[in-house]
């Protein structure tokens, strides 16, 4: 437990200063341990308790007073079983949490590019088509009007584009 116990404070100085490596699976690990443990032992302090509320002939009351005293011991073991189990708990959805929104960033930067993109892309795929009419063919100065119409749809989706960025 006090090994566990120093994992989980490591992970989580880890997690706090953002210095957070892969470390979901030490944590999932350490939490079935603990709930292994706590399986094992949570049916021993009834036991003893038990024992205690009815002695054998043949304990002697200083024997007693000492299973009392590590019933309680045990009792304090578990609830920090239990207790450090939360812990752990708490730090895997920090994580989770933490992975999401770089997951949810990734997206958004992705989506912003491809928003950037859609301008330039619409008016390559007009050029690309081997039809007559093509638009400002035969105008002097056809080519940096579209020029200026692309740049212009692009900035006003860029400009919409982080500004809803800001908005998260």
């Amino acid at each position: 437990m006090r090994q566990t116990s120093l994992g989980v404070e490591q992970v989580e100085d880890q997690l706090l200063s953002s210095r957070l490596t892969s470390n979901r699976a030490e944590l999932g690990a350490n939490r079935r341990v603990l709930v292994r443990l706590q399986r094992l032992l949570a049916l021993e302090p009834g036991s003893l308790l038990r024992l205690l509320n009815r002695p054998p002939q043949w304990l002697q009351k200083d024997d007693v007073k000492e299973l009392r005293k590590s019933t309680e011991e045990f009792a304090l073991i578990i609830n920090d079983l239990m207790a450090l189990g939360e812990r752990i708990k708490l730090l895997q959805e920090e994580i989770a949490a933490n992975l999401n929104e770089q997951s949810n960033r990734t997206l958004f930067t992705l989506t912003v590019v491809t928003v950037l993109a859609l301008p330039i892309n619409i008016i390559a795929g007009f050029f690309g088509m081997n039809v007559g009419g093509i638009p400002l063919a035969d105008a002097p100065h056809g080519f940096w009007i579209l020029v200026a119409l692309v740049s212009t749809f692009t900035v006003l989706a860029g400009r919409w584009a982080f500004r809803k960025r800001q908005d998260y």
